[in-house]
């Protein structure tokens, strides 16, 4: 007999899709919680926060920007940490001081920060400046500093464009055309003079505590007041600072500047690989699924193809180096480039390796994906093109692939994805800590696949383990992790609309 009160276990198809929900819900937000905090740590390092004069109880005194706070190890107390700057002068950037010894805390206006090519930034007071026309002091300084500062830009940005388009392809030119000997001797005077012009003037600076710095104007890039500056003004230097970390290239060994030829770097590299893997990938899936007799040596390949998904990249690039970089360019410097040797051309890490080991790690991926896309398209469409006296080949070409074509676009997102953040085997096969060059340019081939190249993943190991302050590199950590998700985003929406595209011209298969 049944008991009327007993209340009735709920149905496990009413659980699943809250699950369901709650599983997508949770991802969602620990998304936006990772993305905020990319952008928050990384995009807020371009904001000019303001600086803070400490005067302590002793009569000392500090400037620096607050970063934060900590309880003290006897918890008796607690402490702040300022960005004090000026390694020039104590050695470090970095100072604690405890909150019960603050005796006052002000912002000046007239408080400046500086940024320079050497030794990073200083904050202090700027008192004189000096140049061909004469000293001045005060205020009239800080305007003199400013015009000359927008005017050694324009000679800087003449200069590097020089070097790096005229100078730098006539030196590789000529060794086979001593033509260009007279072509670099003009350029070589011009940048000469530029040179001239940008070096001479300092500045005379004071730090807060007295001590005086005469500072070369030619390793000044920026200068500002924070504690000056309006909420626009604001905006506008934090809108400068991004652009800059986005169209620069990095200085200070990686500590600084922008991540430009990284950028480019990561996205040609993703492109090759793309270029490489697709076709490949796309015709193994097709002999796989349509063309291969479905027996247990087809089924064995199957099974080794998915296992290479899970192999890890690292052994990939040792593979790559072996085979690509040491067997295939060590060829072909012998066969091609035998008198550059002992310097390699292609028997050494680059662009072309780097892509060919990338697009051999996301092989499996697009075999797997243009499978199962395959697998989905109904026999009842080959048989009817059959029937209509199409060949095997147009039935192919004609009906199964364009209805194939969003899996296999899948299967080049997901190999996009993975390729774009992979670092390991990069290390090994053609990616540079510093490369300034991006390896495209006005001359003959255009793209120089044997060149190293600067990758935005790679670089972000870098800064964050191989620079002297960690503290100090994670911001531009942070701002370069962010960077990277946008590209990765952005590779990957441009093949998704791609493929939503092709799903509503050729109809989405049914879904198993």
């Amino acid at each position: 007999m049944i008991g009327l009160g007993r209340a009735r276990p709920p149905r496990i198809e009413g659980i699943l899709p809250w699950l369901a929900a709650g599983s997508v819900a949770l991802s969602l937000l620990m998304l936006a919680g990772l993305l905020s905090l990319l952008a928050v740590r990384g995009m807020g390092h371009f904001w000019p926060a303001p600086l803070t004069l400490v005067t302590l109880d002793d009569g000392r005194q500090l400037a620096g920007q607050a970063v934060r706070e900590e309880r003290l190890p006897d918890a008796a107390g607690r402490e702040r940490l300022y960005l004090t700057a000026n390694r020039d002068l104590d050695g470090a950037i970095w100072t604690w001081v405890d909150l019960e010894v603050i005796a006052e805390e002000s912002r000046p206006r007239d408080l400046v920060v500086v940024e320079r090519t050497r030794w990073g930034t200083f904050q202090g007071r700027l008192l004189a400046l000096e140049n061909d026309e004469g000293r001045v002091e005060g205020e009239a300084a800080w305007m003199a500093l400013q015009a000359h500062l927008e005017e050694l830009a324009v000679l800087r940005a003449e200069r590097d464009r020089l070097r790096d388009d005229v100078v730098v392809p006539l030196v590789r030119r000529l060794a086979r055309d001593p033509r260009a000997e007279s072509e670099l001797a003009r350029a070589s005077a011009r940048i000469h003079e530029l040179q001239a012009r940008i070096t001479g003037g300092s500045l005379l600076l004071e730090s807060v505590d007295g001590r005086r710095l005469e500072q070369p104007l030619e390793q000044v890039l920026r200068a500002w007041r924070p504690n000056a500056m309006s909420p626009p003004a604001k905006m506008a230097a934090w809108s400068h600072g991004v652009w800059r970390f986005l169209a620069e290239g990095p200085r200070a060994a990686n500590s600084a500047g922008g991540v430009w030829p990284a950028i480019f770097g990561t996205v040609l590299m993703v492109l090759l690989m793309s270029v490489v893997v697709t076709p490949f990938g796309v015709l193994a899936g097709i002999y796989l699924n349509e063309v291969a007799h479905q027996g247990r040596l087809t089924h064995l390949v199957r099974i080794a193809v998915r296992n290479l998904a899970g192999v890890p990249s690292i052994v990939y690039g040792v593979f790559g180096l072996g085979v690509f970089v040491y067997g295939i360019g060590g060829s072909l410097d012998e066969w091609f480039f035998a008198d550059r040797l002992p310097s390699p051309t292609f028997g050494t890490g680059g662009l072309l390796w780097a892509s060919l080991t990338l697009a051999l790690l996301t092989l499996p991926v697009v075999i797997v994906a243009t499978e199962e896309g395959l697998a989905r398209v109904p026999d009842n469409q080959r048989e009817g093109a059959l029937a209509l006296g199409a060949t095997r080949v147009e039935m192919l070409t004609r009906v199964v692939l364009p209805m194939t074509a969003p899996a296999m676009l899948t299967g080049v997102i997901l190999a996009v994805a993975r390729a774009a953040g992979e670092v390991a085997p990069l290390m090994l096969v053609g990616v540079a800590k510093l490369a300034p060059q991006v390896p495209v340019d006005g001359e003959f081939p255009f793209i120089h696949l044997e060149r190293k190249f600067m990758h935005l993943g790679y670089h972000i190991y870098d800064v964050a383990f191989h620079g002297d302050d960690v503290q100090a590199a994670l911001p531009l950590v942070y701002a370069t992790a962010l960077l990277l998700v946008l590209v990765i985003l952005v590779l990957n929406l441009t093949a998704i609309f791609l493929r939503h595209h092709l799903r509503a011209r050729h109809g989405a298969l049914p879904r198993r």
